[in-house]
């Protein structure tokens, strides 16, 4: 059992999760460009739609860098998760926040990604998270102002945190590693390909309108606290329960017992969301 764990652990670190993840996120800032030519966030659900139907391959770069974000979020875990198990001993507490920050700043990126298309899970995923930040005791109002305000001015901001999420992206977390690692396209053909591929093939989601159903399904990491808010006050499940989980990532110590105990609450608490996402996704279906 050791000796498959170990040729487990040795294949799952040959494989270069790093390159991936930095191809996948330059095609998902690529097509993004494209797509950012044509959007139009005082008409969010117009451009949005007619991008889709009537620019030239606009399903195309819309399915492409909805698929291409998709797999850097879930590839920038997976090289968390990968990094973690080996040891993250080998970095300064300072390298590792700004390495860890990846996960948090990218599931914000891809958050934004699904209100600013504006259609009903969009509409939703916006109105729950005004709705959370307003929890906040005494801060609520002005962080609302700051980092939504969708009901008094649309996605406007929310545009342009997507844009300044990108930014912080590249230059708080990314860029030591950046300078650290090269990465070469060749290296990623069969993704390359494979994003490309399922572009062509698949359509992007996009729901107008859901008539008559009393429950929407959220974006697909959104379920676990989607799940969380239906049992637990606002604040509790939409900024403590979070806060809990993004520190224990952000600030896990590089050695010693705390960083046992820390591992082991951390992968609690994320099969712990798994399985609500697991009991949402039922529920939406």
């Amino acid at each position: 059992m050791r000796d498959r764990l170990t040729a487990v652990k040795n294949w799952l670190f040959a494989v270069r999760w790093g390159s991936h993840t930095l191809i996948s996120l330059y095609v998902s800032v690529l097509s993004g460009l494209v797509l950012g030519l044509q959007y139009n966030p005082a008409e969010a659900f117009y451009s949005t739609a007619t991008m889709q139907l009537a620019v030239p391959f606009g399903f195309f770069w819309r399915s492409l860098h909805y698929f291409s974000s998709q797999v850097f979020f879930l590839l920038v875990l997976l090289h968390l998760g990968l990094v973690i198990w080996e040891n993250s001993s080998s970095f300064s507490q300072l390298a590792w926040l700004r390495l860890s920050s990846v996960a948090p700043v990218s599931l914000f990126l891809l958050f934004t990604g699904y209100i600013l298309r504006n259609d009903a899970t969009g509409e939703a995923a916006g109105a729950i998270a005004e709705n959370i930040v307003l929890s906040i005791p005494l801060l609520g109002k002005p962080l609302n102002k700051l980092l939504f305000d969708i009901s008094a001015v649309g996605v406007q901001k929310v545009y342009l945190h997507h844009i300044a999420g990108l930014m912080l992206l590249g230059s708080f977390c990314l860029w030591p590693h950046l300078k650290r690692y090269s990465t070469l396209w060749r290296n990623s053909v069969t993704l390359i390909l494979l994003l490309l591929g399922t572009a062509a093939l698949l359509s992007t989601p996009l729901e107008p309108e859901r008539f008559g159903l009393l429950h929407i399904g959220g974006p697909w990491f959104f379920l676990g606290l989607q799940e969380l808010l239906r049992h637990l006050p606002t604040f509790w499940a939409g900024i403590v329960i979070p806060t809990i989980l993004t520190s224990l990532l952000l600030f896990l110590p590089t050695e010693g017992k705390k960083r046992l105990w820390t591992v082991i609450f951390l992968q609690a608490g994320l099969i712990g969301y798994l399985v609500l996402s697991i009991v949402g996704w039922v529920k939406a279906f």
